[in-house]
């Protein structure tokens, strides 16, 4: 059901069984698959790449222009995965590159009042709790939890199934399966109940998730020597690996104050 007091373009192309509410925008160069659903007030603007099931909720905006000097008006996108619903005043801005791309993968939740900005990639299964933040060029990997008010800056990394609680200003990478809280970010403990209950971690694997980030966060030496005594006190896993490879490929950079650095 398109209404006709919605705005759609000739050039959009829609799905079947798409619902475009009163008042809507739906703009050229946009592709809207199956089973989507556009409230009032909503716009899809150019370069949106929507999947099937995407759900946009009133005034929210999808390809917003980039707001970055660096766009000098060129073409690129904004895409969206199956199922993702995103709610009220939610801003993602597409990229400042030609034929860049800014997404948000399947099933996410991404709540009022978020921003996303340019090139930035969410990855399937995440949450960005009320008024999140989320600068240029940064990465979410599956299955994190972003609280309300986070503010992630422009190059961070967060690790897969990471949870960043409420009002935490994130400006260096957040390691994987961990729970970062307070201001100055802190490292509080292994994300033990999501690991558990959602992602179906086996008891040993969350312990030697927690062994790992005892290592990092409190072994009193410095990075590059906790990962040799996490290689040789944790036995080789999918987990272990995940959490190594992480610190390693984001040059030992990583969020959290660590007891070596306090002593």
């Amino acid at each position: 059901m398109i209404s006709p007091l919605a705005y759609v373009d000739s050039g959009a192309k829609i799905g079947a069984n798409v619902t475009i509410h009163p008042f809507a925008y739906v703009d050229k160069d946009v592709v809207i698959g199956d089973n989507c659903e556009i409230m009032p007030y909503a716009s899809v603007l150019a370069g949106a790449r929507l999947g099937a099931g995407v759900k946009i909720f009133q005034g929210a905006i999808v390809s917003a222009t980039p707001q970055d000097f660096r766009w000098k008006g060129c073409d690129s996108q904004c895409v969206i995965g199956d199922n993702t619903v995103i709610r009220e005043h939610v801003i993602i801005n597409r990229s400042i590159h030609a034929d860049g791309v800014t997404s948000v993968g399947a099933n996410c939740f991404v709540m009022a009042e978020s921003h996303i900005g340019h090139d930035s990639r969410i990855d399937e299964n995440c949450v960005l709790g009320n008024g999140v933040t989320v600068a240029g060029d940064v990465t979410v990997q599956r299955g994190s939890i972003l609280s309300s008010n986070v503010i992630l800056h422009e190059n961070v990394k967060v690790g897969t199934l990471a949870l960043v609680k409420g009002g935490c200003r994130i400006s260096s990478n957040v390691p994987p399966y961990c729970i970062i809280a307070h201001n100055p970010a802190k490292y509080y403990g292994a994300n033990a109940i999501v690991l558990k209950k959602h992602a179906h971690f086996t008891e040993e694997q969350i312990e030697d998730i927690a062994k790992a980030y005892r290592h990092i966060y409190q072994s009193s030496t410095s990075l590059f020597n906790a990962l040799r005594r996490i290689e040789a006190d944790i036995e080789p896993s999918a987990v272990r690996d995940e959490i190594l490879n992480f610190v390693r490929s984001n040059d030992f950079q990583i969020v959290g104050e660590r007891e070596s650095l306090r002593d």
